[in-house]
């Protein structure tokens, strides 16, 4: 992987960025050929947090993580164990759908069986169960209306027919504390 490191309000020192591309070579044990994808990573202080915002494209998935902390190598340090959390948590997903499809043979089995099944090693956490599905009838409405609404059910998201575009899109409370949108796209 080739890594493209780079400062926002700040300076990154030689030690700094040995540490973000040791640290970030880890990742490249979960898989049998090197990705050749350039990893963008972004750091940045901000009101005494230090940030880092990793970006890895694979084919097929977008790995991104980003962490904020009182020290930058902390925050190195939680963005590679939420990358690591995703990587298994993708290959879990893909061995279970396509056991046997290039997409699967991407990342390197962790263990083989003594019968020859491949076993996924993965946390608790990883584990894909979905325990609630739920209906309901989209009122047409905008934007402004669809944050209310949000906010009064207590939610950091809430999806809605945009009356405007006659479109499903859905509001989030963003970790800045505002608003953003998901819009669909053809």
């Amino acid at each position: 992987m080739k890594y493209n490191i780079r400062g926002q309000r700040m300076e990154v020192t030689d030690a700094l960025r040995d540490y973000v591309e040791k640290k970030l070579g880890r990742l490249e044990r979960y898989f049998e050929a090197t990705p050749q994808s350039d990893v963008q990573v972004t750091l940045a202080v901000t009101k005494g947090q230090h940030a880092i915002e990793v970006t890895i494209p694979l084919p097929g998935v977008l790995l991104r993580a980003e962490e904020k902390r009182e020290d930058m190598y902390a925050s190195v340090d939680f963005v590679v164990d939420k990358l690591e959390r995703q990587i298994r948590k993708h290959k879990t997903k893909v061995n279970r759908k396509f056991r046997h499809t290039t997409t699967a043979r991407l990342f390197k089995e962790e263990a083989t069986g003594t019968n020859g099944v491949t076993t996924l090693v993965h946390d608790d956490e990883d584990e894909l169960e979905l325990v609630r599905t739920k209906r309901f009838a989209m009122k047409p409405m905008d934007v402004e209306e669809a944050i209310l609404q949000m906010n009064m059910v207590g939610h950091n998201f809430y999806v809605f027919s945009n009356s405007d575009t006659k479109e499903v899109n859905v509001v989030y409370r963003r970790s800045d504390g505002k608003y953003g949108l998901i819009e669909t796209a053809e």
